[in-house]
Formats: structure tokens, C-alpha cells, sequence
């Protein structure tokens, strides 16, 4: 479940201009949803297709990630499209999945991802991290006002919804079409791996609050919000993409049983490279009708976006533990991101179609 904590007070994602470029048809814009149980608006950003003719700009270029073009306000072509919700990783954002955004925004589909409050970069707690609960009433906010309001109304085909999550992003793809956590069995799941990510994150003492490093309390797993278990399914979401998600030892086999969305889950990495924190294989057989992928030469940060030159001796120098930019012994990121773009596009136009 852990991503990138560390990097939230290092990475400030930034929209580059360019001087001259093959012009895209993507637009982008973000938008401000109403959430009364956050009691503060979302911050949605949103990918769609356009063949305006605006200017162009990188989105969520930095100091770290190579952005992806698109056309910051540009008018959405006319029609009908699928929505897809993006639900990031914890201690990421949105635009952290921008590559794959505009992949299926190419394809004719309109992306939107929140920044979840409470585990984004800059913006992220211990304690608020396993509140799932939150993070898919976000996503069923932005369902209902995007498919409500003006101007997405017009553009939005409401019966084909689905989702992409990954991470703790894919734990809350999977609690929103119907998987149900169980509270004592993630506590044991901890108890046994007391160094992995999500763990270590746990106990470690530590947040991040307007991008400062923080005292944050331990979480005790065991006396938790028993909100963690609740039911948060939104029926009109009807496919999800689920890539290394998290809690995948503490969800109930038979909540998992009764998903009916159309499923395709992908793990990054594969036999031993696959750590217990997001090996899915187990949630395979209880899945009905689920896809299952596992991309070889890949791990867990390998789905982040493309690293620049230089970028893991800066973190390193900066005091970043994670391996996010180390590609050794790992295939090229851009060739994992086109397996892996290849899957999610397949799976969503096979089942929205």
C-alpha cells in the first residue's frame, strides 16, 4: 500500500510548456466536486478526448516524472463516452497515473482521478491511510455529480462506468464493486509481516501534513474504525482494473465471491518477485469470471511514471529509501507501462463495450 511516502514533501507536479510538438488529442482540465463528508471540495483531475486546436503542455512533469502532453481546457469532442475512475496510491496523486490516463482518454474514454485527501503526496498520515471507506465515497461522488452536472452530463454514457486502482488505489477498486475487509485478519497479516511497506507505515510514527514531515500516530490495526469493514459497493460501476493491490490478505472470501463487475486484475512482478502485501493469486479463484496478469521484469513501483535521468541518485541524496527510480534487473518502464497499457485498454473495452 505504500508508494512513495517519502516523496511528499520532494515532488511538486508542474505543467511544462512546449515549444513545438506532434499536437495530441487529449484534453485535460481539473475540476471541483462537491464531497460534504470530506467537508471540502475534491480536486478531480480529468482527461478526455478533444481535437481542439489549443496549445499544449506536459501534465505532472517534476523534478522526478516525465509528464504526458495534453491540452490543459480544451473542448471535449461531441458524444457519448465511458467514465473511468483513477484511484491512485497511497502517498501519490492523481497525476501520478497521468501516462495511463491518456491512453484511454486516446481510446475515447473520460478519466477522472481524485487526489485523495489524506494519502497523497504532501498529504498523508498513518492513520488516515486504511479509512477505505473515504477514498471509495470519492470516487461514488465523482459518479454522481460528473454524471449530474453540467458540463459532463452531455458526455457521460452512465451505464458504462468502471475503475482503475492501484495500490491502495486497487484495494479501493476492489471495496467499491463489493469486496468487504476483515479488521482481525489484517492485523494478522501484520503481526506475520511485520517489514512489509504497509506495515512499517503503520508503526512508523510518521506523516506528511502540507508537505512537512510530521509526528503522526501508530496505528493499531486491531482496536481500528470498524468502518473498515463496512459494505462500500457502487453498483453502477460495472468494470475494474485492479494493478498490485493492497489488503489482499484481509478481504472476505465471500464478499469476493459475490463481485459481479467484470474484473481483470494485474500483478507486477511474478513467482518470487511478487511480495505478500500484493499478490493476488490467492483472490484469483474467488473472483467469479476474474482475469488474472502477472507482467515479468516489473515490481510494484514499476507502474509510477516514467523516472527522468538522474532521478533515483536525487531521491537517494534526498534521503528516499525506495528503490522508485532503480530499474536494475528490471525491464525498461516505458516497455512494462505498454504491457500493462495493452491489458487495462483490452479489459475496459471488452467490458464497456
Amino acid at each position: 500500500m505504500k508508494d512513495i511516502f517519502p516523496l511528499a514533501a520532494l515532488i511538486v507536479s508542474t505543467l511544462m510548456p512546449l515549444a513545438a510538438s506532434a499536437e495530441s488529442n487529449i484534453g485535460w482540465t481539473t475540476i471541483s466536486v462537491p464531497s460534504p463528508q470530506r467537508g471540502k471540495p475534491l480536486s478531480v483531475d480529468v482527461w478526455y478526448p478533444s481535437g481542439a486546436k489549443a496549445p499544449e503542455k506536459l501534465i505532472g512533469d517534476n523534478r522526478i516524472f516525465n509528464g504526458d502532453l495534453a491540452k490543459p481546457e480544451a473542448a471535449i469532442n461531441p458524444g457519448k463516452y465511458p467514465l473511468i475512475l483513477l484511484s491512485h496510491g497511497s502517498g501519490s496523486r492523481a497525476l501520478g497515473m497521468a501516462w495511463i490516463a491518456t491512453r484511454l482518454a486516446e481510446k475515447g474514454l473520460i478519466v477522472a482521478g481524485p487526489d485523495h485527501p489524506g494519502t497523497t503526496s504532501g498529504d498523508s498520515t498513518p492513520i488516515a491511510t486504511p479509512r477505505i471507506w473515504e477514498r471509495t465515497q470519492d470516487l461514488t461522488n465523482i459518479i454522481t455529480w460528473m454524471t449530474g452536472e453540467a458540463p459532463w452530463k452531455a458526455s457521460i454514457d452512465p451505464g458504462k462506468i468502471g475503475v482503475l486502482g492501484f495500490s491502495l488505489g486497487g484495494s479501493t477498486a476492489l471495496e467499491i464493486i463489493g469486496a468487504r475487509a476483515d479488521l482481525n485478519a489484517y492485523a494478522d497479516y501484520c503481526d506475520r509481516y511485520t517489514m512489509m511497506m504497509d506495515c512499517q507505515w503503520f508503526a512508523g510514527g510518521f506523516g506528511f501534513v502540507d508537505g512537512k514531515r510530521v509526528a503522526s500516530p501508530v496505528v493499531k490495526l486491531r482496536e481500528f474504525d470498524k468502518r473498515f469493514e463496512q459494505s462500500n459497493i457502487d453498483p453502477r460501476i460495472t468494470s475494474a482494473v485492479v494493478v498490485d493491490p493492497g489488503l489482499v490478505q484481509a478481504f472476505k472470501p465471500e464478499s469476493l465471491k459475490q463481485i459481479k463487475a467484470n474484473t481483470t486484475i494485474i500483478n507486477l512482478g511474478s513467482g518470487d518477485t511478487l511480495a505478500a502485501v500484493v499478490d493476488a493469486t490467492k483472490l484469483v479463484a474467488q473472483i467469479p469470471g476474474v482475469a488474472y496478469h502477472q507482467i515479468t521484469g516489473a515490481n510494484h513501483f514499476s507502474f509510477l511514471p516514467a523516472c527522468k535521468p538522474g532521478a533515483q541518485d536525487f531521491l537517494s541524496e534526498a534521503g528516499d529509501a525506495d528503490p522508485i527510480c532503480d530499474g536494475k534487473g528490471l525491464r525498461d518502464r516505458a516497455e512494462v507501462h505498454r504491457d500493462a497499457e495493452k491489458l487495462v485498454i483490452s479489459a475496459f473495452e471488452k467490458a464497456l463495450k
